[in-house]
């Protein structure tokens, strides 16, 4: 079998995760690969997502590592088996690896918390503001070229339909509903479609106030993060004008995870459609999205 030579991000994790479990064992590769009945650089291959390893030798490993966590290993398995065929699969031809890779990771997340302070999030845009933005990003694209983008992010929406018991939790910066790079009519449209997705029993949407005393989180760009059925195989997505990152260390994991907490706790209480909601005596979020689209 050759290597590949664009691993997919599933298969760098699944490489990354065995050598984070050797390396605390304290295995060499070499011993590593000697008890697989692989050489060296076979396992250097396999830590690297550039060649795929067999369920029972990634088993023996687990065991020779010490990991004790049957589901962790079980979500190894899974991804060492997965083809990374999708929905996504039809798109390769025009959009890039990153791409391709956050839309496999949305479908296979158990739960989804972002932070966005410019844009409204891409799994909560409407069809409208999708192409508004892709416009003003890519002036020189063509009709057919603005389809398939919003196509794809449409896409990415089917996480949201119900059923698939997915929960989401996002944090928008009160900046991001003020910006006026998309018509009134537009931004309309797309507060409304957050009260309305804030109706669907996992989707939980807050909104950080121009007047929170504090900015908690120590990033200046958005980011998301995405739980996996094994705590360890979280990821973390960052956003990036040249290309995101895709990050994975337990360090980062709760770096960020502690971040979206404060943010949580300092943003207004989550966006309450229900009718008796109109009348609280407090300020939150569906106060504030209420008095923005007075104001338009």
């Amino acid at each position: 079998m050759g290597l590949r030579s664009n691993p997919s991000q599933r298969q760098r994790r699944l490489g990354a995760e065995l050598r984070r479990l050797r390396e605390l064992s304290g295995m060499s590769a070499t011993d590593a690969g000697a008890l697989a009945g692989l050489g060296r650089a076979h396992m250097s291959h396999i830590e690297m997502g550039r060649t795929a390893i067999p369920e029972e030798k990634l088993r023996a490993l687990a065991d020779a590592y010490g990991c004790n966590s049957r589901t962790l290993v079980d979500a190894l398995v899974e991804m060492g088996q997965a083809t990374g065929k999708g929905w996504w699969t039809e798109f390769r031809d025009s959009h890039s690896a990153p791409a391709l890779d956050l839309a496999e990771i949305e479908a296979d997340c158990t739960a989804h918390r972002s932070f966005e302070w410019v844009f409204v999030q891409g799994l909560l845009q409407t069809p409208e503001y999708m192409r508004a933005l892709f416009e003003i990003g890519n002036r020189d694209a063509g009709s057919d070229e603005l389809d398939r983008a919003v196509d794809f992010r449409l896409r990415r929406q089917q996480i949201l339909k119900g059923g698939s018991r997915r929960r989401l939790h996002m944090v928008i910066h009160e900046a991001a509903l003020h910006m006026q790079f998309v018509g009134a009519d537009i931004m309309r449209h797309q507060i409304e479609h957050l009260v309305e997705l804030a109706r669907l029993p996992d989707i939980r949407i807050q909104i950080l106030p121009f007047s929170a005393q504090t900015y908690p989180a120590a990033f200046g760009t958005p980011f998301a993060l995405f739980d996996s059925v094994a705590p360890e195989l979280g990821t973390v997505y960052v956003e990036h004008p040249v290309a995101p990152l895709f990050l994975g260390e337990p360090d980062h994991l709760t770096e960020f995870t502690d971040a979206f907490e404060r943010l949580s706790t300092v943003a207004l209480p989550p966006l309450d459609p229900e009718p008796e909601s109109k009348f609280y005596a407090r300020r939150d979020s569906l106060g504030l999205v209420q008095h923005l689209l007075y104001r338009m």
